[in-house]
């Protein structure tokens, strides 16, 4: 009996397909999953192992840049001091921006002071100058150096509340500028608020231009950043170069009494196991790369170190030539601003600890496009969702630089 050539191909492209769907069964489901692999992460393979979010790109600024004034109107100088680290500066330069522009008078750029006595820098110590005072050009008038008639004897020590509006310039500090001619700014922080305002007010777009637009580090400290990034890049070859930051110092959570204590049901720190373990959950294995903000190794973080070998700190990934000067002198001045720029510049930054590190990291982050910001919490259910994770200053777009980007 004949056969019909037709019906051997048809034949021959059935059992080819069942194979092929045999195959795939297997895969999906017969193939020994990692267990230190999420299920969330399985979308983002080609990034490394592990739920790494593919990072956004960086947002265009929404600000206007405000009408120049006019030099001659200049009447008088307003001074001040950045304090308590990086993450302070960026809002202690905004409102000293908005009182100097408010008042018509020339800032002076501040110097920087540490938390102790004695421990003061220059503002190029550490920041560009040129790029501080170019970003300003046509906001307020900038002086680099304090005039000889301004000193301290005859300047009056005004206290500015952190987010100052032009309603408390006008009441409480017009009046004593108009009187003594020169003023000394002192900035607190009456809580820690970054989330953004339902009502845009006249000073947003100087408030944004200063926050995130005139300061950046001079070439050395730069260069020490960029160096510690990369080592770190180089040390995560199977997670494609990415790496984690974690703001955690042993220094603060032993004040706020962190270490060990998983009884609380809302927390503002986490201790390093709670912080390893919270890792592992959400997906990260083993063999994730973590970035430290504390600057030597400490017994306590062993628990840490257990779950990812590759765990470090400054001193272990900083070159060797630059440790004198960045890690072992006695300001932290410099190790702070380091721990700031690893964090915004990591590719997953995680807060074991709240406050305005963390607020002003974000913000940050949100405007270069970095918004994988993971904050552990107690989830009901013990949810091992990424999402569940993500910082509300994201995943709401309430931080006050989704006010300043579009």
């Amino acid at each position: 009996m004949a056969v019909d050539p037709r019906q051997i191909v048809a034949g021959v492209l059935t059992v080819t397909m069942f194979v092929m769907l045999g195959n795939m069964i297997t895969r999906d489901h017969f193939y020994p999953v990692d267990s230190d692999i999420s299920i969330h992460s399985t979308s983002k393979q080609s990034l490394g192992t592990g739920p790494w979010m593919k990072g956004g790109e960086s947002p265009k600024p929404c600000w206007t840049k405000p009408i120049p004034q006019e030099a001659d109107q200049s009447q008088g100088f307003v001074t001040f001091s950045l304090t308590n680290g990086p993450e302070y500066h960026v809002s202690q330069i905004a409102d000293a921006v908005i009182v100097a522009r408010y008042l018509r008078a020339t800032l002076v750029i501040p110097d920087i002071r540490g938390s102790k006595p004695g421990d003061k820098r220059n503002f190029e110590d550490i920041y560009d100058v040129e790029h501080f005072v170019r970003s300003l050009d046509g906001v307020v008038k900038v002086a680099t150096t304090q005039p000889a008639e301004v000193s301290a004897r005859n300047l009056a020590v005004v206290k500015v509340p952190n987010r100052v509006s032009e309603d408390y310039i006008a009441e409480n500090i017009e009046p004593v500028f108009t009187s003594k001619g020169n003023i000394r700014l002192a900035t607190y922080f009456p809580s820690v608020n970054m989330k953004k305002t339902k009502e845009k007010s006249n000073i947003d777009s100087i408030t944004c231009m200063s926050m995130f637009g005139t300061l950046e580090l001079q070439p050395e400290v730069n260069e020490v950043v960029e160096s510690m990034v990369e080592r770190l890049r180089t040390l995560s070859a199977k997670s494609k170069g990415q790496f984690i930051a974690v703001d955690l110092r042993v220094d603060i959570l032993e004040k706020k009494s962190c270490q060990g204590d998983s009884s609380l049901k809302s927390k503002s720190c986490y201790g390093p196991e709670e912080i390893g373990m919270f890792l592992r959950k959400i997906g990260f294995n083993k063999d994730t790369t973590l970035y430290l903000t504390q600057s030597r190794w400490d017994s306590s973080l062993d628990a840490l170190k257990d779950l990812f070998p590759k765990t470090y700190t400054k001193e272990s990934i900083m070159p060797i030539d630059k440790k004198a000067k960045f890690l072992d002198s006695e300001s932290s001045e410099l190790e702070k601003v380091i721990d700031f720029y690893m964090c915004s510049e990591s590719d997953v930054f995680v807060p074991a600890i709240s406050g305005l590190f963390y607020a002003n990291v974000a913000g940050k982050r949100i405007a270069s496009g970095k918004t994988q910001i993971l904050v552990p919490a107690d989830i009901p259910g013990s949810s091992a969702a990424l999402t569940d994770y993500i910082s509300h200053y994201v995943s709401k777009k309430n931080h006050f630089a989704y006010s300043c980007f579009c």
